[in-house]
């Protein structure tokens, strides 16, 4: 069975959504200022405090505590409401703490249905007024399911960070290990016959200065080659390859419910320009998944008159506040191409880059 797991931390506008219905406290005061009755306002001036008391403990506290304080609410407007028709919006203040406290969806839905009916029976058993009444029982589950849909999204988004967060460990770790492994087998060998040949024309320095020589000739052959298979596997770690990058990124996207159309086939380029494309799509993709909030995803190559047009476009919110690490990376890679970068953020975002490159 699926839990609600809510999201301790608060933001400033979360911190704001949460008091600014306090303004519906307003309905505590009509029936007193109505009445002109001392008994009302003194009645009123115990329980606001009480029930502002209680309202900010159940946001502020956790676990058992807090459904302690909801309970308490909740009592609070069953008893108080027979007395002041307006104070029935204590049970919508209730209703919206309950899938924030409880983590079972169908206790939350139960709790829900079981507040709005004691107010349907408090209003036909006291003869309450429904003008009064009724639109709390209304709002009891429209605002108690509103509030347990946003917990079940920040939920759902919670656990696709961590996924995102536990998928980019275990690719570092394969990384790491796929590191050691090649140059253990770039080196290795040929250190060991460095090794092996140093020692030799050591002996034979004095005895066969002739050999040695050779031997120190196979040595500086041996290191140079150690040295460019050392180069090449670093390129590898750059980049795999532009066509292996756009795979990955169509894996990357698929988990993330992003769906990549790429109509054009990617073009041959030198290793230069192929690195610094493949690395391009690696951070927009990442930017993607991590801030866009995007559906759709499009990227588009066209080449021509000795130039590389590349296109990144997606549908999600657009918004770039400012040119972090990754978007600084990838303008720096480009212009020191001689190319241009350029990104916008109207109606999704727009990444376009345009590179010279050779034939």
């Amino acid at each position: 069975m699926t839990r609600i797991r809510p999201d301790h931390r608060t933001t400033p506008a979360e911190f704001f959504l949460r008091h600014v219905w306090l303004v519906y406290t307003i309905f505590f005061f009509i029936q007193p200022a109505v009445s002109h009755q001392t008994r009302q306002w003194i009645m009123l001036g115990v329980v606001f405090p009480l029930f502002f008391a209680l309202y900010w403990g159940a946001g502020y506290t956790r676990g058992r505590l807090q459904k302690t304080l909801l309970a308490a609410m909740f009592l609070l407007g069953v008893a108080y409401t027979p007395m002041n028709e307006g104070a029935s919006a204590i049970y919508v203040f209730s209703a919206a703490f309950v899938p924030y406290a409880f983590q079972s969806p169908r206790f939350v839905k139960v709790s829900l249905v079981f507040a709005a009916l004691v107010l349907l029976a408090e209003t036909l058993l006291f003869h309450l007024s429904f003008w009064a009444t009724g639109f709390s029982i209304l709002f009891i589950p429209v605002v108690g399911l509103i509030n347990y849909a946003s917990v079940q999204k920040r939920g759902a988004e919670a656990k696709l960070r961590m996924a995102h967060e536990e998928i980019e460990h275990l690719a570092k770790l394969a990384e790491r290990e796929r590191i050691a492994r090649d140059m253990h087998d770039v080196l290795g060998h040929a250190l060991s016959v460095v090794v092996l040949k140093s020692e030799l024309a050591g002996r034979l320095v004095t005895q066969d200065p002739v050999r040695a020589r050779r031997e120190m000739t196979d040595v500086e052959d041996t290191a140079r080659k150690a040295l460019a298979e050392v180069r090449e596997a670093i390129r590898g770690y750059r980049s795999e390859g532009l066509a292996a990058e756009l795979e990955r990124a169509q894996r990357t996207l698929d988990a993330a419910g992003v769906t990549l159309h790429c109509p054009a086939k990617p073009p041959s380029l030198a290793p230069a320009e192929e690195t610094v494309v493949s690395l391009i799509v690696r951070e927009a993709v990442t930017n993607i998944v991590r801030h866009a909030e995007a559906s759709q995803c499009e990227m588009n190559f066209s080449n021509g008159n000795g130039r590389l047009l590349f296109t990144v476009r997606d549908d999600g919110r657009g918004c770039i506040r400012d040119e972090g690490n990754g978007l600084r990376g990838m303008r720096e890679r480009v212009e020191a191409l001689g190319g241009r970068f350029s990104i916008e953020a109207a109606n999704g975002t727009e990444l376009l880059i345009e590179i010279p490159v050779r034939a």
